[in-house]
């Protein structure tokens, strides 16, 4: 009950700050500053281009998907990355899973004056702080952490790009292989389980959004509540409480 009457007080302290501010800035006519703040939004418009993204995919809260994008079901954008489709066009499939930091754009048009757009398949793992630039990931593909795809590059189904490579314009990494470096170069054909791992890690992704979705949809009330009851778990001795005929919530409430 306390943590919930703090909670309203602050907000009600947050909201009078902010009226004072916009009296204080009215009085001061045209020699008033406004600082320019905008709150983050998470899915945001551009120019009429609306952000299309499955009720089953999971968007990360500090991640940033902007205009024209497309994500398909079970797929997961996760913390601080950035989608932004405001030139041209971001399309992600199913089950595919762009991780924390990574950043996707488009081009308008390159130095050939070919359209890129962005197009992701299906059950494909972008790992940690890769860059995807106006290029195609085809469907069971992999791109490891750090790496840097660049324009009109083509990343065909069941191939790898290694962490941190560098995949240069216009480059086609074949089925089937690995390529590493900067420039990125083919290193060596991949082993069976090394393919098999790909649909694992799709997998492993689309289960963990699923978690990361409803815990990220959980209301203040819920939290505290869940918080209160992990505490009394802690604290529970039962043979204390026979004696006293206290019965505490089980960890059975709690979601798993």
């Amino acid at each position: 009950m306390a943590g919930k009457f703090m909670a309203g007080f602050g907000i009600a302290l947050r909201e009078t700050g902010q009226a004072l501010d916009r009296l204080g800035c009215r009085m001061s006519g045209s020699y008033s500053f406004k600082e320019m703040l905008n709150r983050h939004r998470t899915v945001m418009n551009f120019e009429g281009s609306v952000p299309t993204v499955c009720k089953t995919a999971f968007v990360a809260p500090s991640a940033s998907v902007i205009g024209n994008v497309k994500i398909g079901s079970g797929s997961s954008v996760w913390y601080g990355s950035t989608l932004r489709g405001d030139v041209n066009s971001i399309t992600i499939g199913s089950m595919t899973n762009i991780q924390d930091n990574s950043i996707i754009h488009v081009a308008k048009d390159n130095m050939k004056g070919v359209e890129l757009p962005v197009v992701i398949g299906d059950r494909v793992t972008v790992g940690h702080g890769a860059t995807l630039h106006g290029c195609t990931i085809m469907s069971d593909a992999f791109v490891g952490m750090g790496a840097t795809l660049m324009d009109g590059v083509k990343v065909e189904s069941g191939a790898m790009v290694a962490a941190g490579a560098l995949v240069t314009t216009d480059t086609t990494v074949p089925a089937g292989q690995i390529w590493a470096g900067n420039p990125a170069k083919f290193l060596r054909n991949l082993t069976e389980g090394e393919a098999s791992f790909f649909a694992k890690s799709a997998e492993n992704y689309a289960a963990l959004a699923e978690t990361h979705l409803v815990e990220n949809s959980k209301s203040w009330e819920q939290v505290a509540e869940e918080k209160e009851m992990r505490k009394a778990n802690r604290e529970r001795d039962t043979d204390y409480d026979s004696h006293l005929g206290v019965t505490r919530p089980t960890s059975a409430t709690l979601p798993a």
